[in-house]
Formats: structure tokens, sequence, C-alpha cells
């Protein structure tokens, strides 16, 4: 069984920073993209950054240039650096990867649980 779990999140006035986190854990064989995806009220899953297992990151265009996307590949983890945020930032981020399960080998994606990041005055 494999689990993401994530930590970090929480209320931050605008021009903030935060810091999320995620950790993979379980039967794990290999683990190829890793990411956060991000839900406001309103608004549908959007993919806010990913890493790949060639350190190739992509991001989403709203947050190009203020959020950093890390990974530790002996550890499983990956961090996600928010800075500069803004209301739109607000959303439930879920953190997320493409993992191969070590008995099976099959390969599926998992999900976090979520987390509250929240810009208000």
């Amino acid at each position: 069984q494999v689990q993401l779990v994530e930590s970090g999140g929480g209320l931050v006035q605008p021009g903030g920073s935060l810091r999320l986190s995620c950790a993979a854990s379980g039967s794990i064989r290999n683990i190829y993209t890793m990411g956060w995806y991000r839900q406001g009220p309103e608004n549908q899953r959007e993919l806010v950054a990913e890493v790949t297992s060639l350190n190739y990151k992509g991001y989403a265009d709203s947050v190009k240039g203020r959020f950093t996307i890390s990974r530790d590949y002996t550890e499983n983890t990956i961090d996600l650096r928010m800075n500069s945020l803004v209301f739109e930032d607000t959303a439930v981020y879920y953190c997320y990867g493409r993992i191969q399960e070590r008995q099976s080998g099959s390969i599926a994606d998992y999900w976090g649980q979520g987390t509250q990041v929240t810009v208000s005055s």
C-alpha cells in the first residue's frame, strides 16, 4: 500500500510565504512524477507544479516565478515553496505521485488528503 502525507499550509497574508511538504511511503518500487494540484472554492482541480524522475520541473503560468518545487529522491519527498502569495492562491493543495507499487509492479496515481492554504488579510 502506498501513502502520500502532506504537511504545511495554513493562513497567510498577501505577499507572504508558505511551504508545503509531501512524503510518499509504503510499498514503493519506483516514483516517476510527483507534484501538486490545487482546488479553489469555485475552481476545478488544476496542476500547480510537478517534478519528474529526471528532475524536470513544470509550473502553472499563474505561479511561475513565485513557487518552487523541489524533490528529495532518497527520502521520497517533495516541497513546494510558495512566495508572494495572492488571494487567488487560496485553495486546497493536493500532493500526488505516479508510483509503481513494489509487489504488483502496477503503476498508478496516488493522492494525499489535501491541505488548506488560505491567503487573507
